[in-house]
């Protein structure tokens, strides 16, 4: 089980994602992005090259798309809330989108 973000390890971690376009969730403990791309084939291609990153961390996004955008929330459910590898899987989709 991960451990839940609180305090400094959380501020450290969230700063560099918020200054990037995700945001936190009023209703839960999550963060949460939309990815444009420039048509579907980008917008898979990806989700295709995240959900092997996702599966090597066995941490999994709620995610869903249409057409050429791609909606994302991050949250550790075992923790019950945002965890280390939310931080590390978002910015992993962060640099995916920079090369897509």
């Amino acid at each position: 089980m991960t451990d839940k973000l609180t305090g400094t390890d959380r501020d450290e971690a969230l700063a560099p994602l918020l200054a990037n376009g995700w945001t936190v969730q009023d209703d839960r403990d999550a963060i949460h992005k939309e990815f444009v791309f420039k048509n579907f084939v980008q917008a898979f291609g990806w989700m295709t090259q995240a959900a092997i990153h996702a599966e090597k961390l066995n941490h999994h996004p709620e995610w869903s798309n249409v057409y050429k955008t791609v909606q994302v929330t991050l949250t550790t459910h075992d923790a019950d809330g945002l965890s280390p590898l939310d931080a590390k899987l978002a910015k992993i989709m962060d640099d995916l989108a920079r090369t897509a």
